[in-house]
């Protein structure tokens, strides 16, 4: 009987000392993480010397971002022909809970060429921390195997030219229900393979793709797309352009009810849909060979009645 009396004591005792432990056990502190990163121009993991440098991040805090950095270091063993680093904080996300970091800034003219090691930093109030480490290489524009360059554009309504290489022909790009817009680019310093993208964007839609792998259809009105293989070194593409049996055309109807991304046209409906307001036209270049991006845009207005 005595026995039989010590055994739910035993369990009392246990209990209690297990309440005590989950007790002093603290609560988990949530890390900030960060998506649809992009580090260079297409996410290529390269910077050119002189050049804007491209980044992006997605970032959600565990508590509040307390800051943001982003390093370019040099990387142990490899040789330099001068010391250099970068070291860059942003202070404007701090408090945010989320929020997309999305920079440019331009590789100093003093960097050397090489491989680096690119770190990207938050800090949260909660005393955690992301850091993302990746390669980077820095190359001088001059050494690249491609050089793509957007020129040469050129604005037409219904077949009469409003602008023309930075030239204003009429004060503002304005379009109405059912005229024709031409727009014309052409992509100079190429070769291998690539592809280019003429498309309308609405302004409202914050929608500011820099690369033909970013871009979303549902939220772009295409007007052209010319892709080009095997190109010689030095050669030209335009937004009209028959290369290697491929035509892009470079013209589209205010009201149209497709795209024009042949073979399979978008319909321009839901929230892409016609209506007034300004749009941005925009081109967006890639070399597939080298994986090298390049794009251009520029405000146009449509009064859509």
């Amino acid at each position: 009987m005595k026995k039989a009396k010590l055994f739910p004591l035993f369990l009392l005792f246990a209990s209690t000392f297990t309440a005590c432990n989950n007790d002093d056990e603290k609560p988990e502190v949530l890390k900030p993480t960060a998506k649809n990163i992009e580090i260079g121009s297409g996410n290529n993991k390269q910077g050119q010397i002189g050049r804007d440098f491209h980044f992006n991040a997605d970032v959600t805090a565990g508590g509040k971002i307390a800051d943001v950095q982003l390093k370019i270091l040099p990387k142990k063993g490899e040789k330099y022909a001068t010391d250099w680093k970068l070291e860059l904080i942003w202070n404007e996300y701090i408090g945010a809970k989320n929020t997309t970091v999305h920079k440019h800034f331009n590789i100093p003219n003093d960097a050397p060429e090489g491989k680096y090691d690119f770190y990207f930093i938050v800090l949260d109030t909660n005393g955690s921390k992301l850091e993302i480490k990746e390669d980077l290489t820095i190359v001088h524009p001059a050494n690249l195997p491609t050089d793509p360059v957007i020129g040469r554009d050129m604005i037409s309504r219904n077949e009469t030219l409003i602008y023309h290489m930075g030239t204003w022909v009429e004060p503002e790009l304005i379009f109405k229900k059912n005229d024709e817009l031409t727009a014309h680019a052409q992509i100079s310093q190429i070769k291998g393979d690539g592809i280019l993208y003429s498309v309308l964007i609405k302004k409202s839609a914050n929608y500011h793709p820099e690369s033909i792998d970013n871009l979303d259809f549902n939220k772009v009105i295409v007007i052209s797309k010319v892709e080009h293989k095997d190109l010689a070194p030095a050669s030209k593409i335009t937004t009209l352009q028959k290369v290697n049996d491929v035509w892009g055309g470079e013209k589209i109807l205010i009201g149209a009810p497709n795209d024009a991304n042949k073979p399979n046209a978008n319909p321009i409906t839901n929230e892409k849909i016609w209506e007034s307001g300004v749009y941005n036209w925009v081109v967006l270049y890639k070399n597939t060979t080298y994986n090298l991006n390049v794009y251009k845009s520029m405000p146009i207005t449509i009064n859509y009645q």
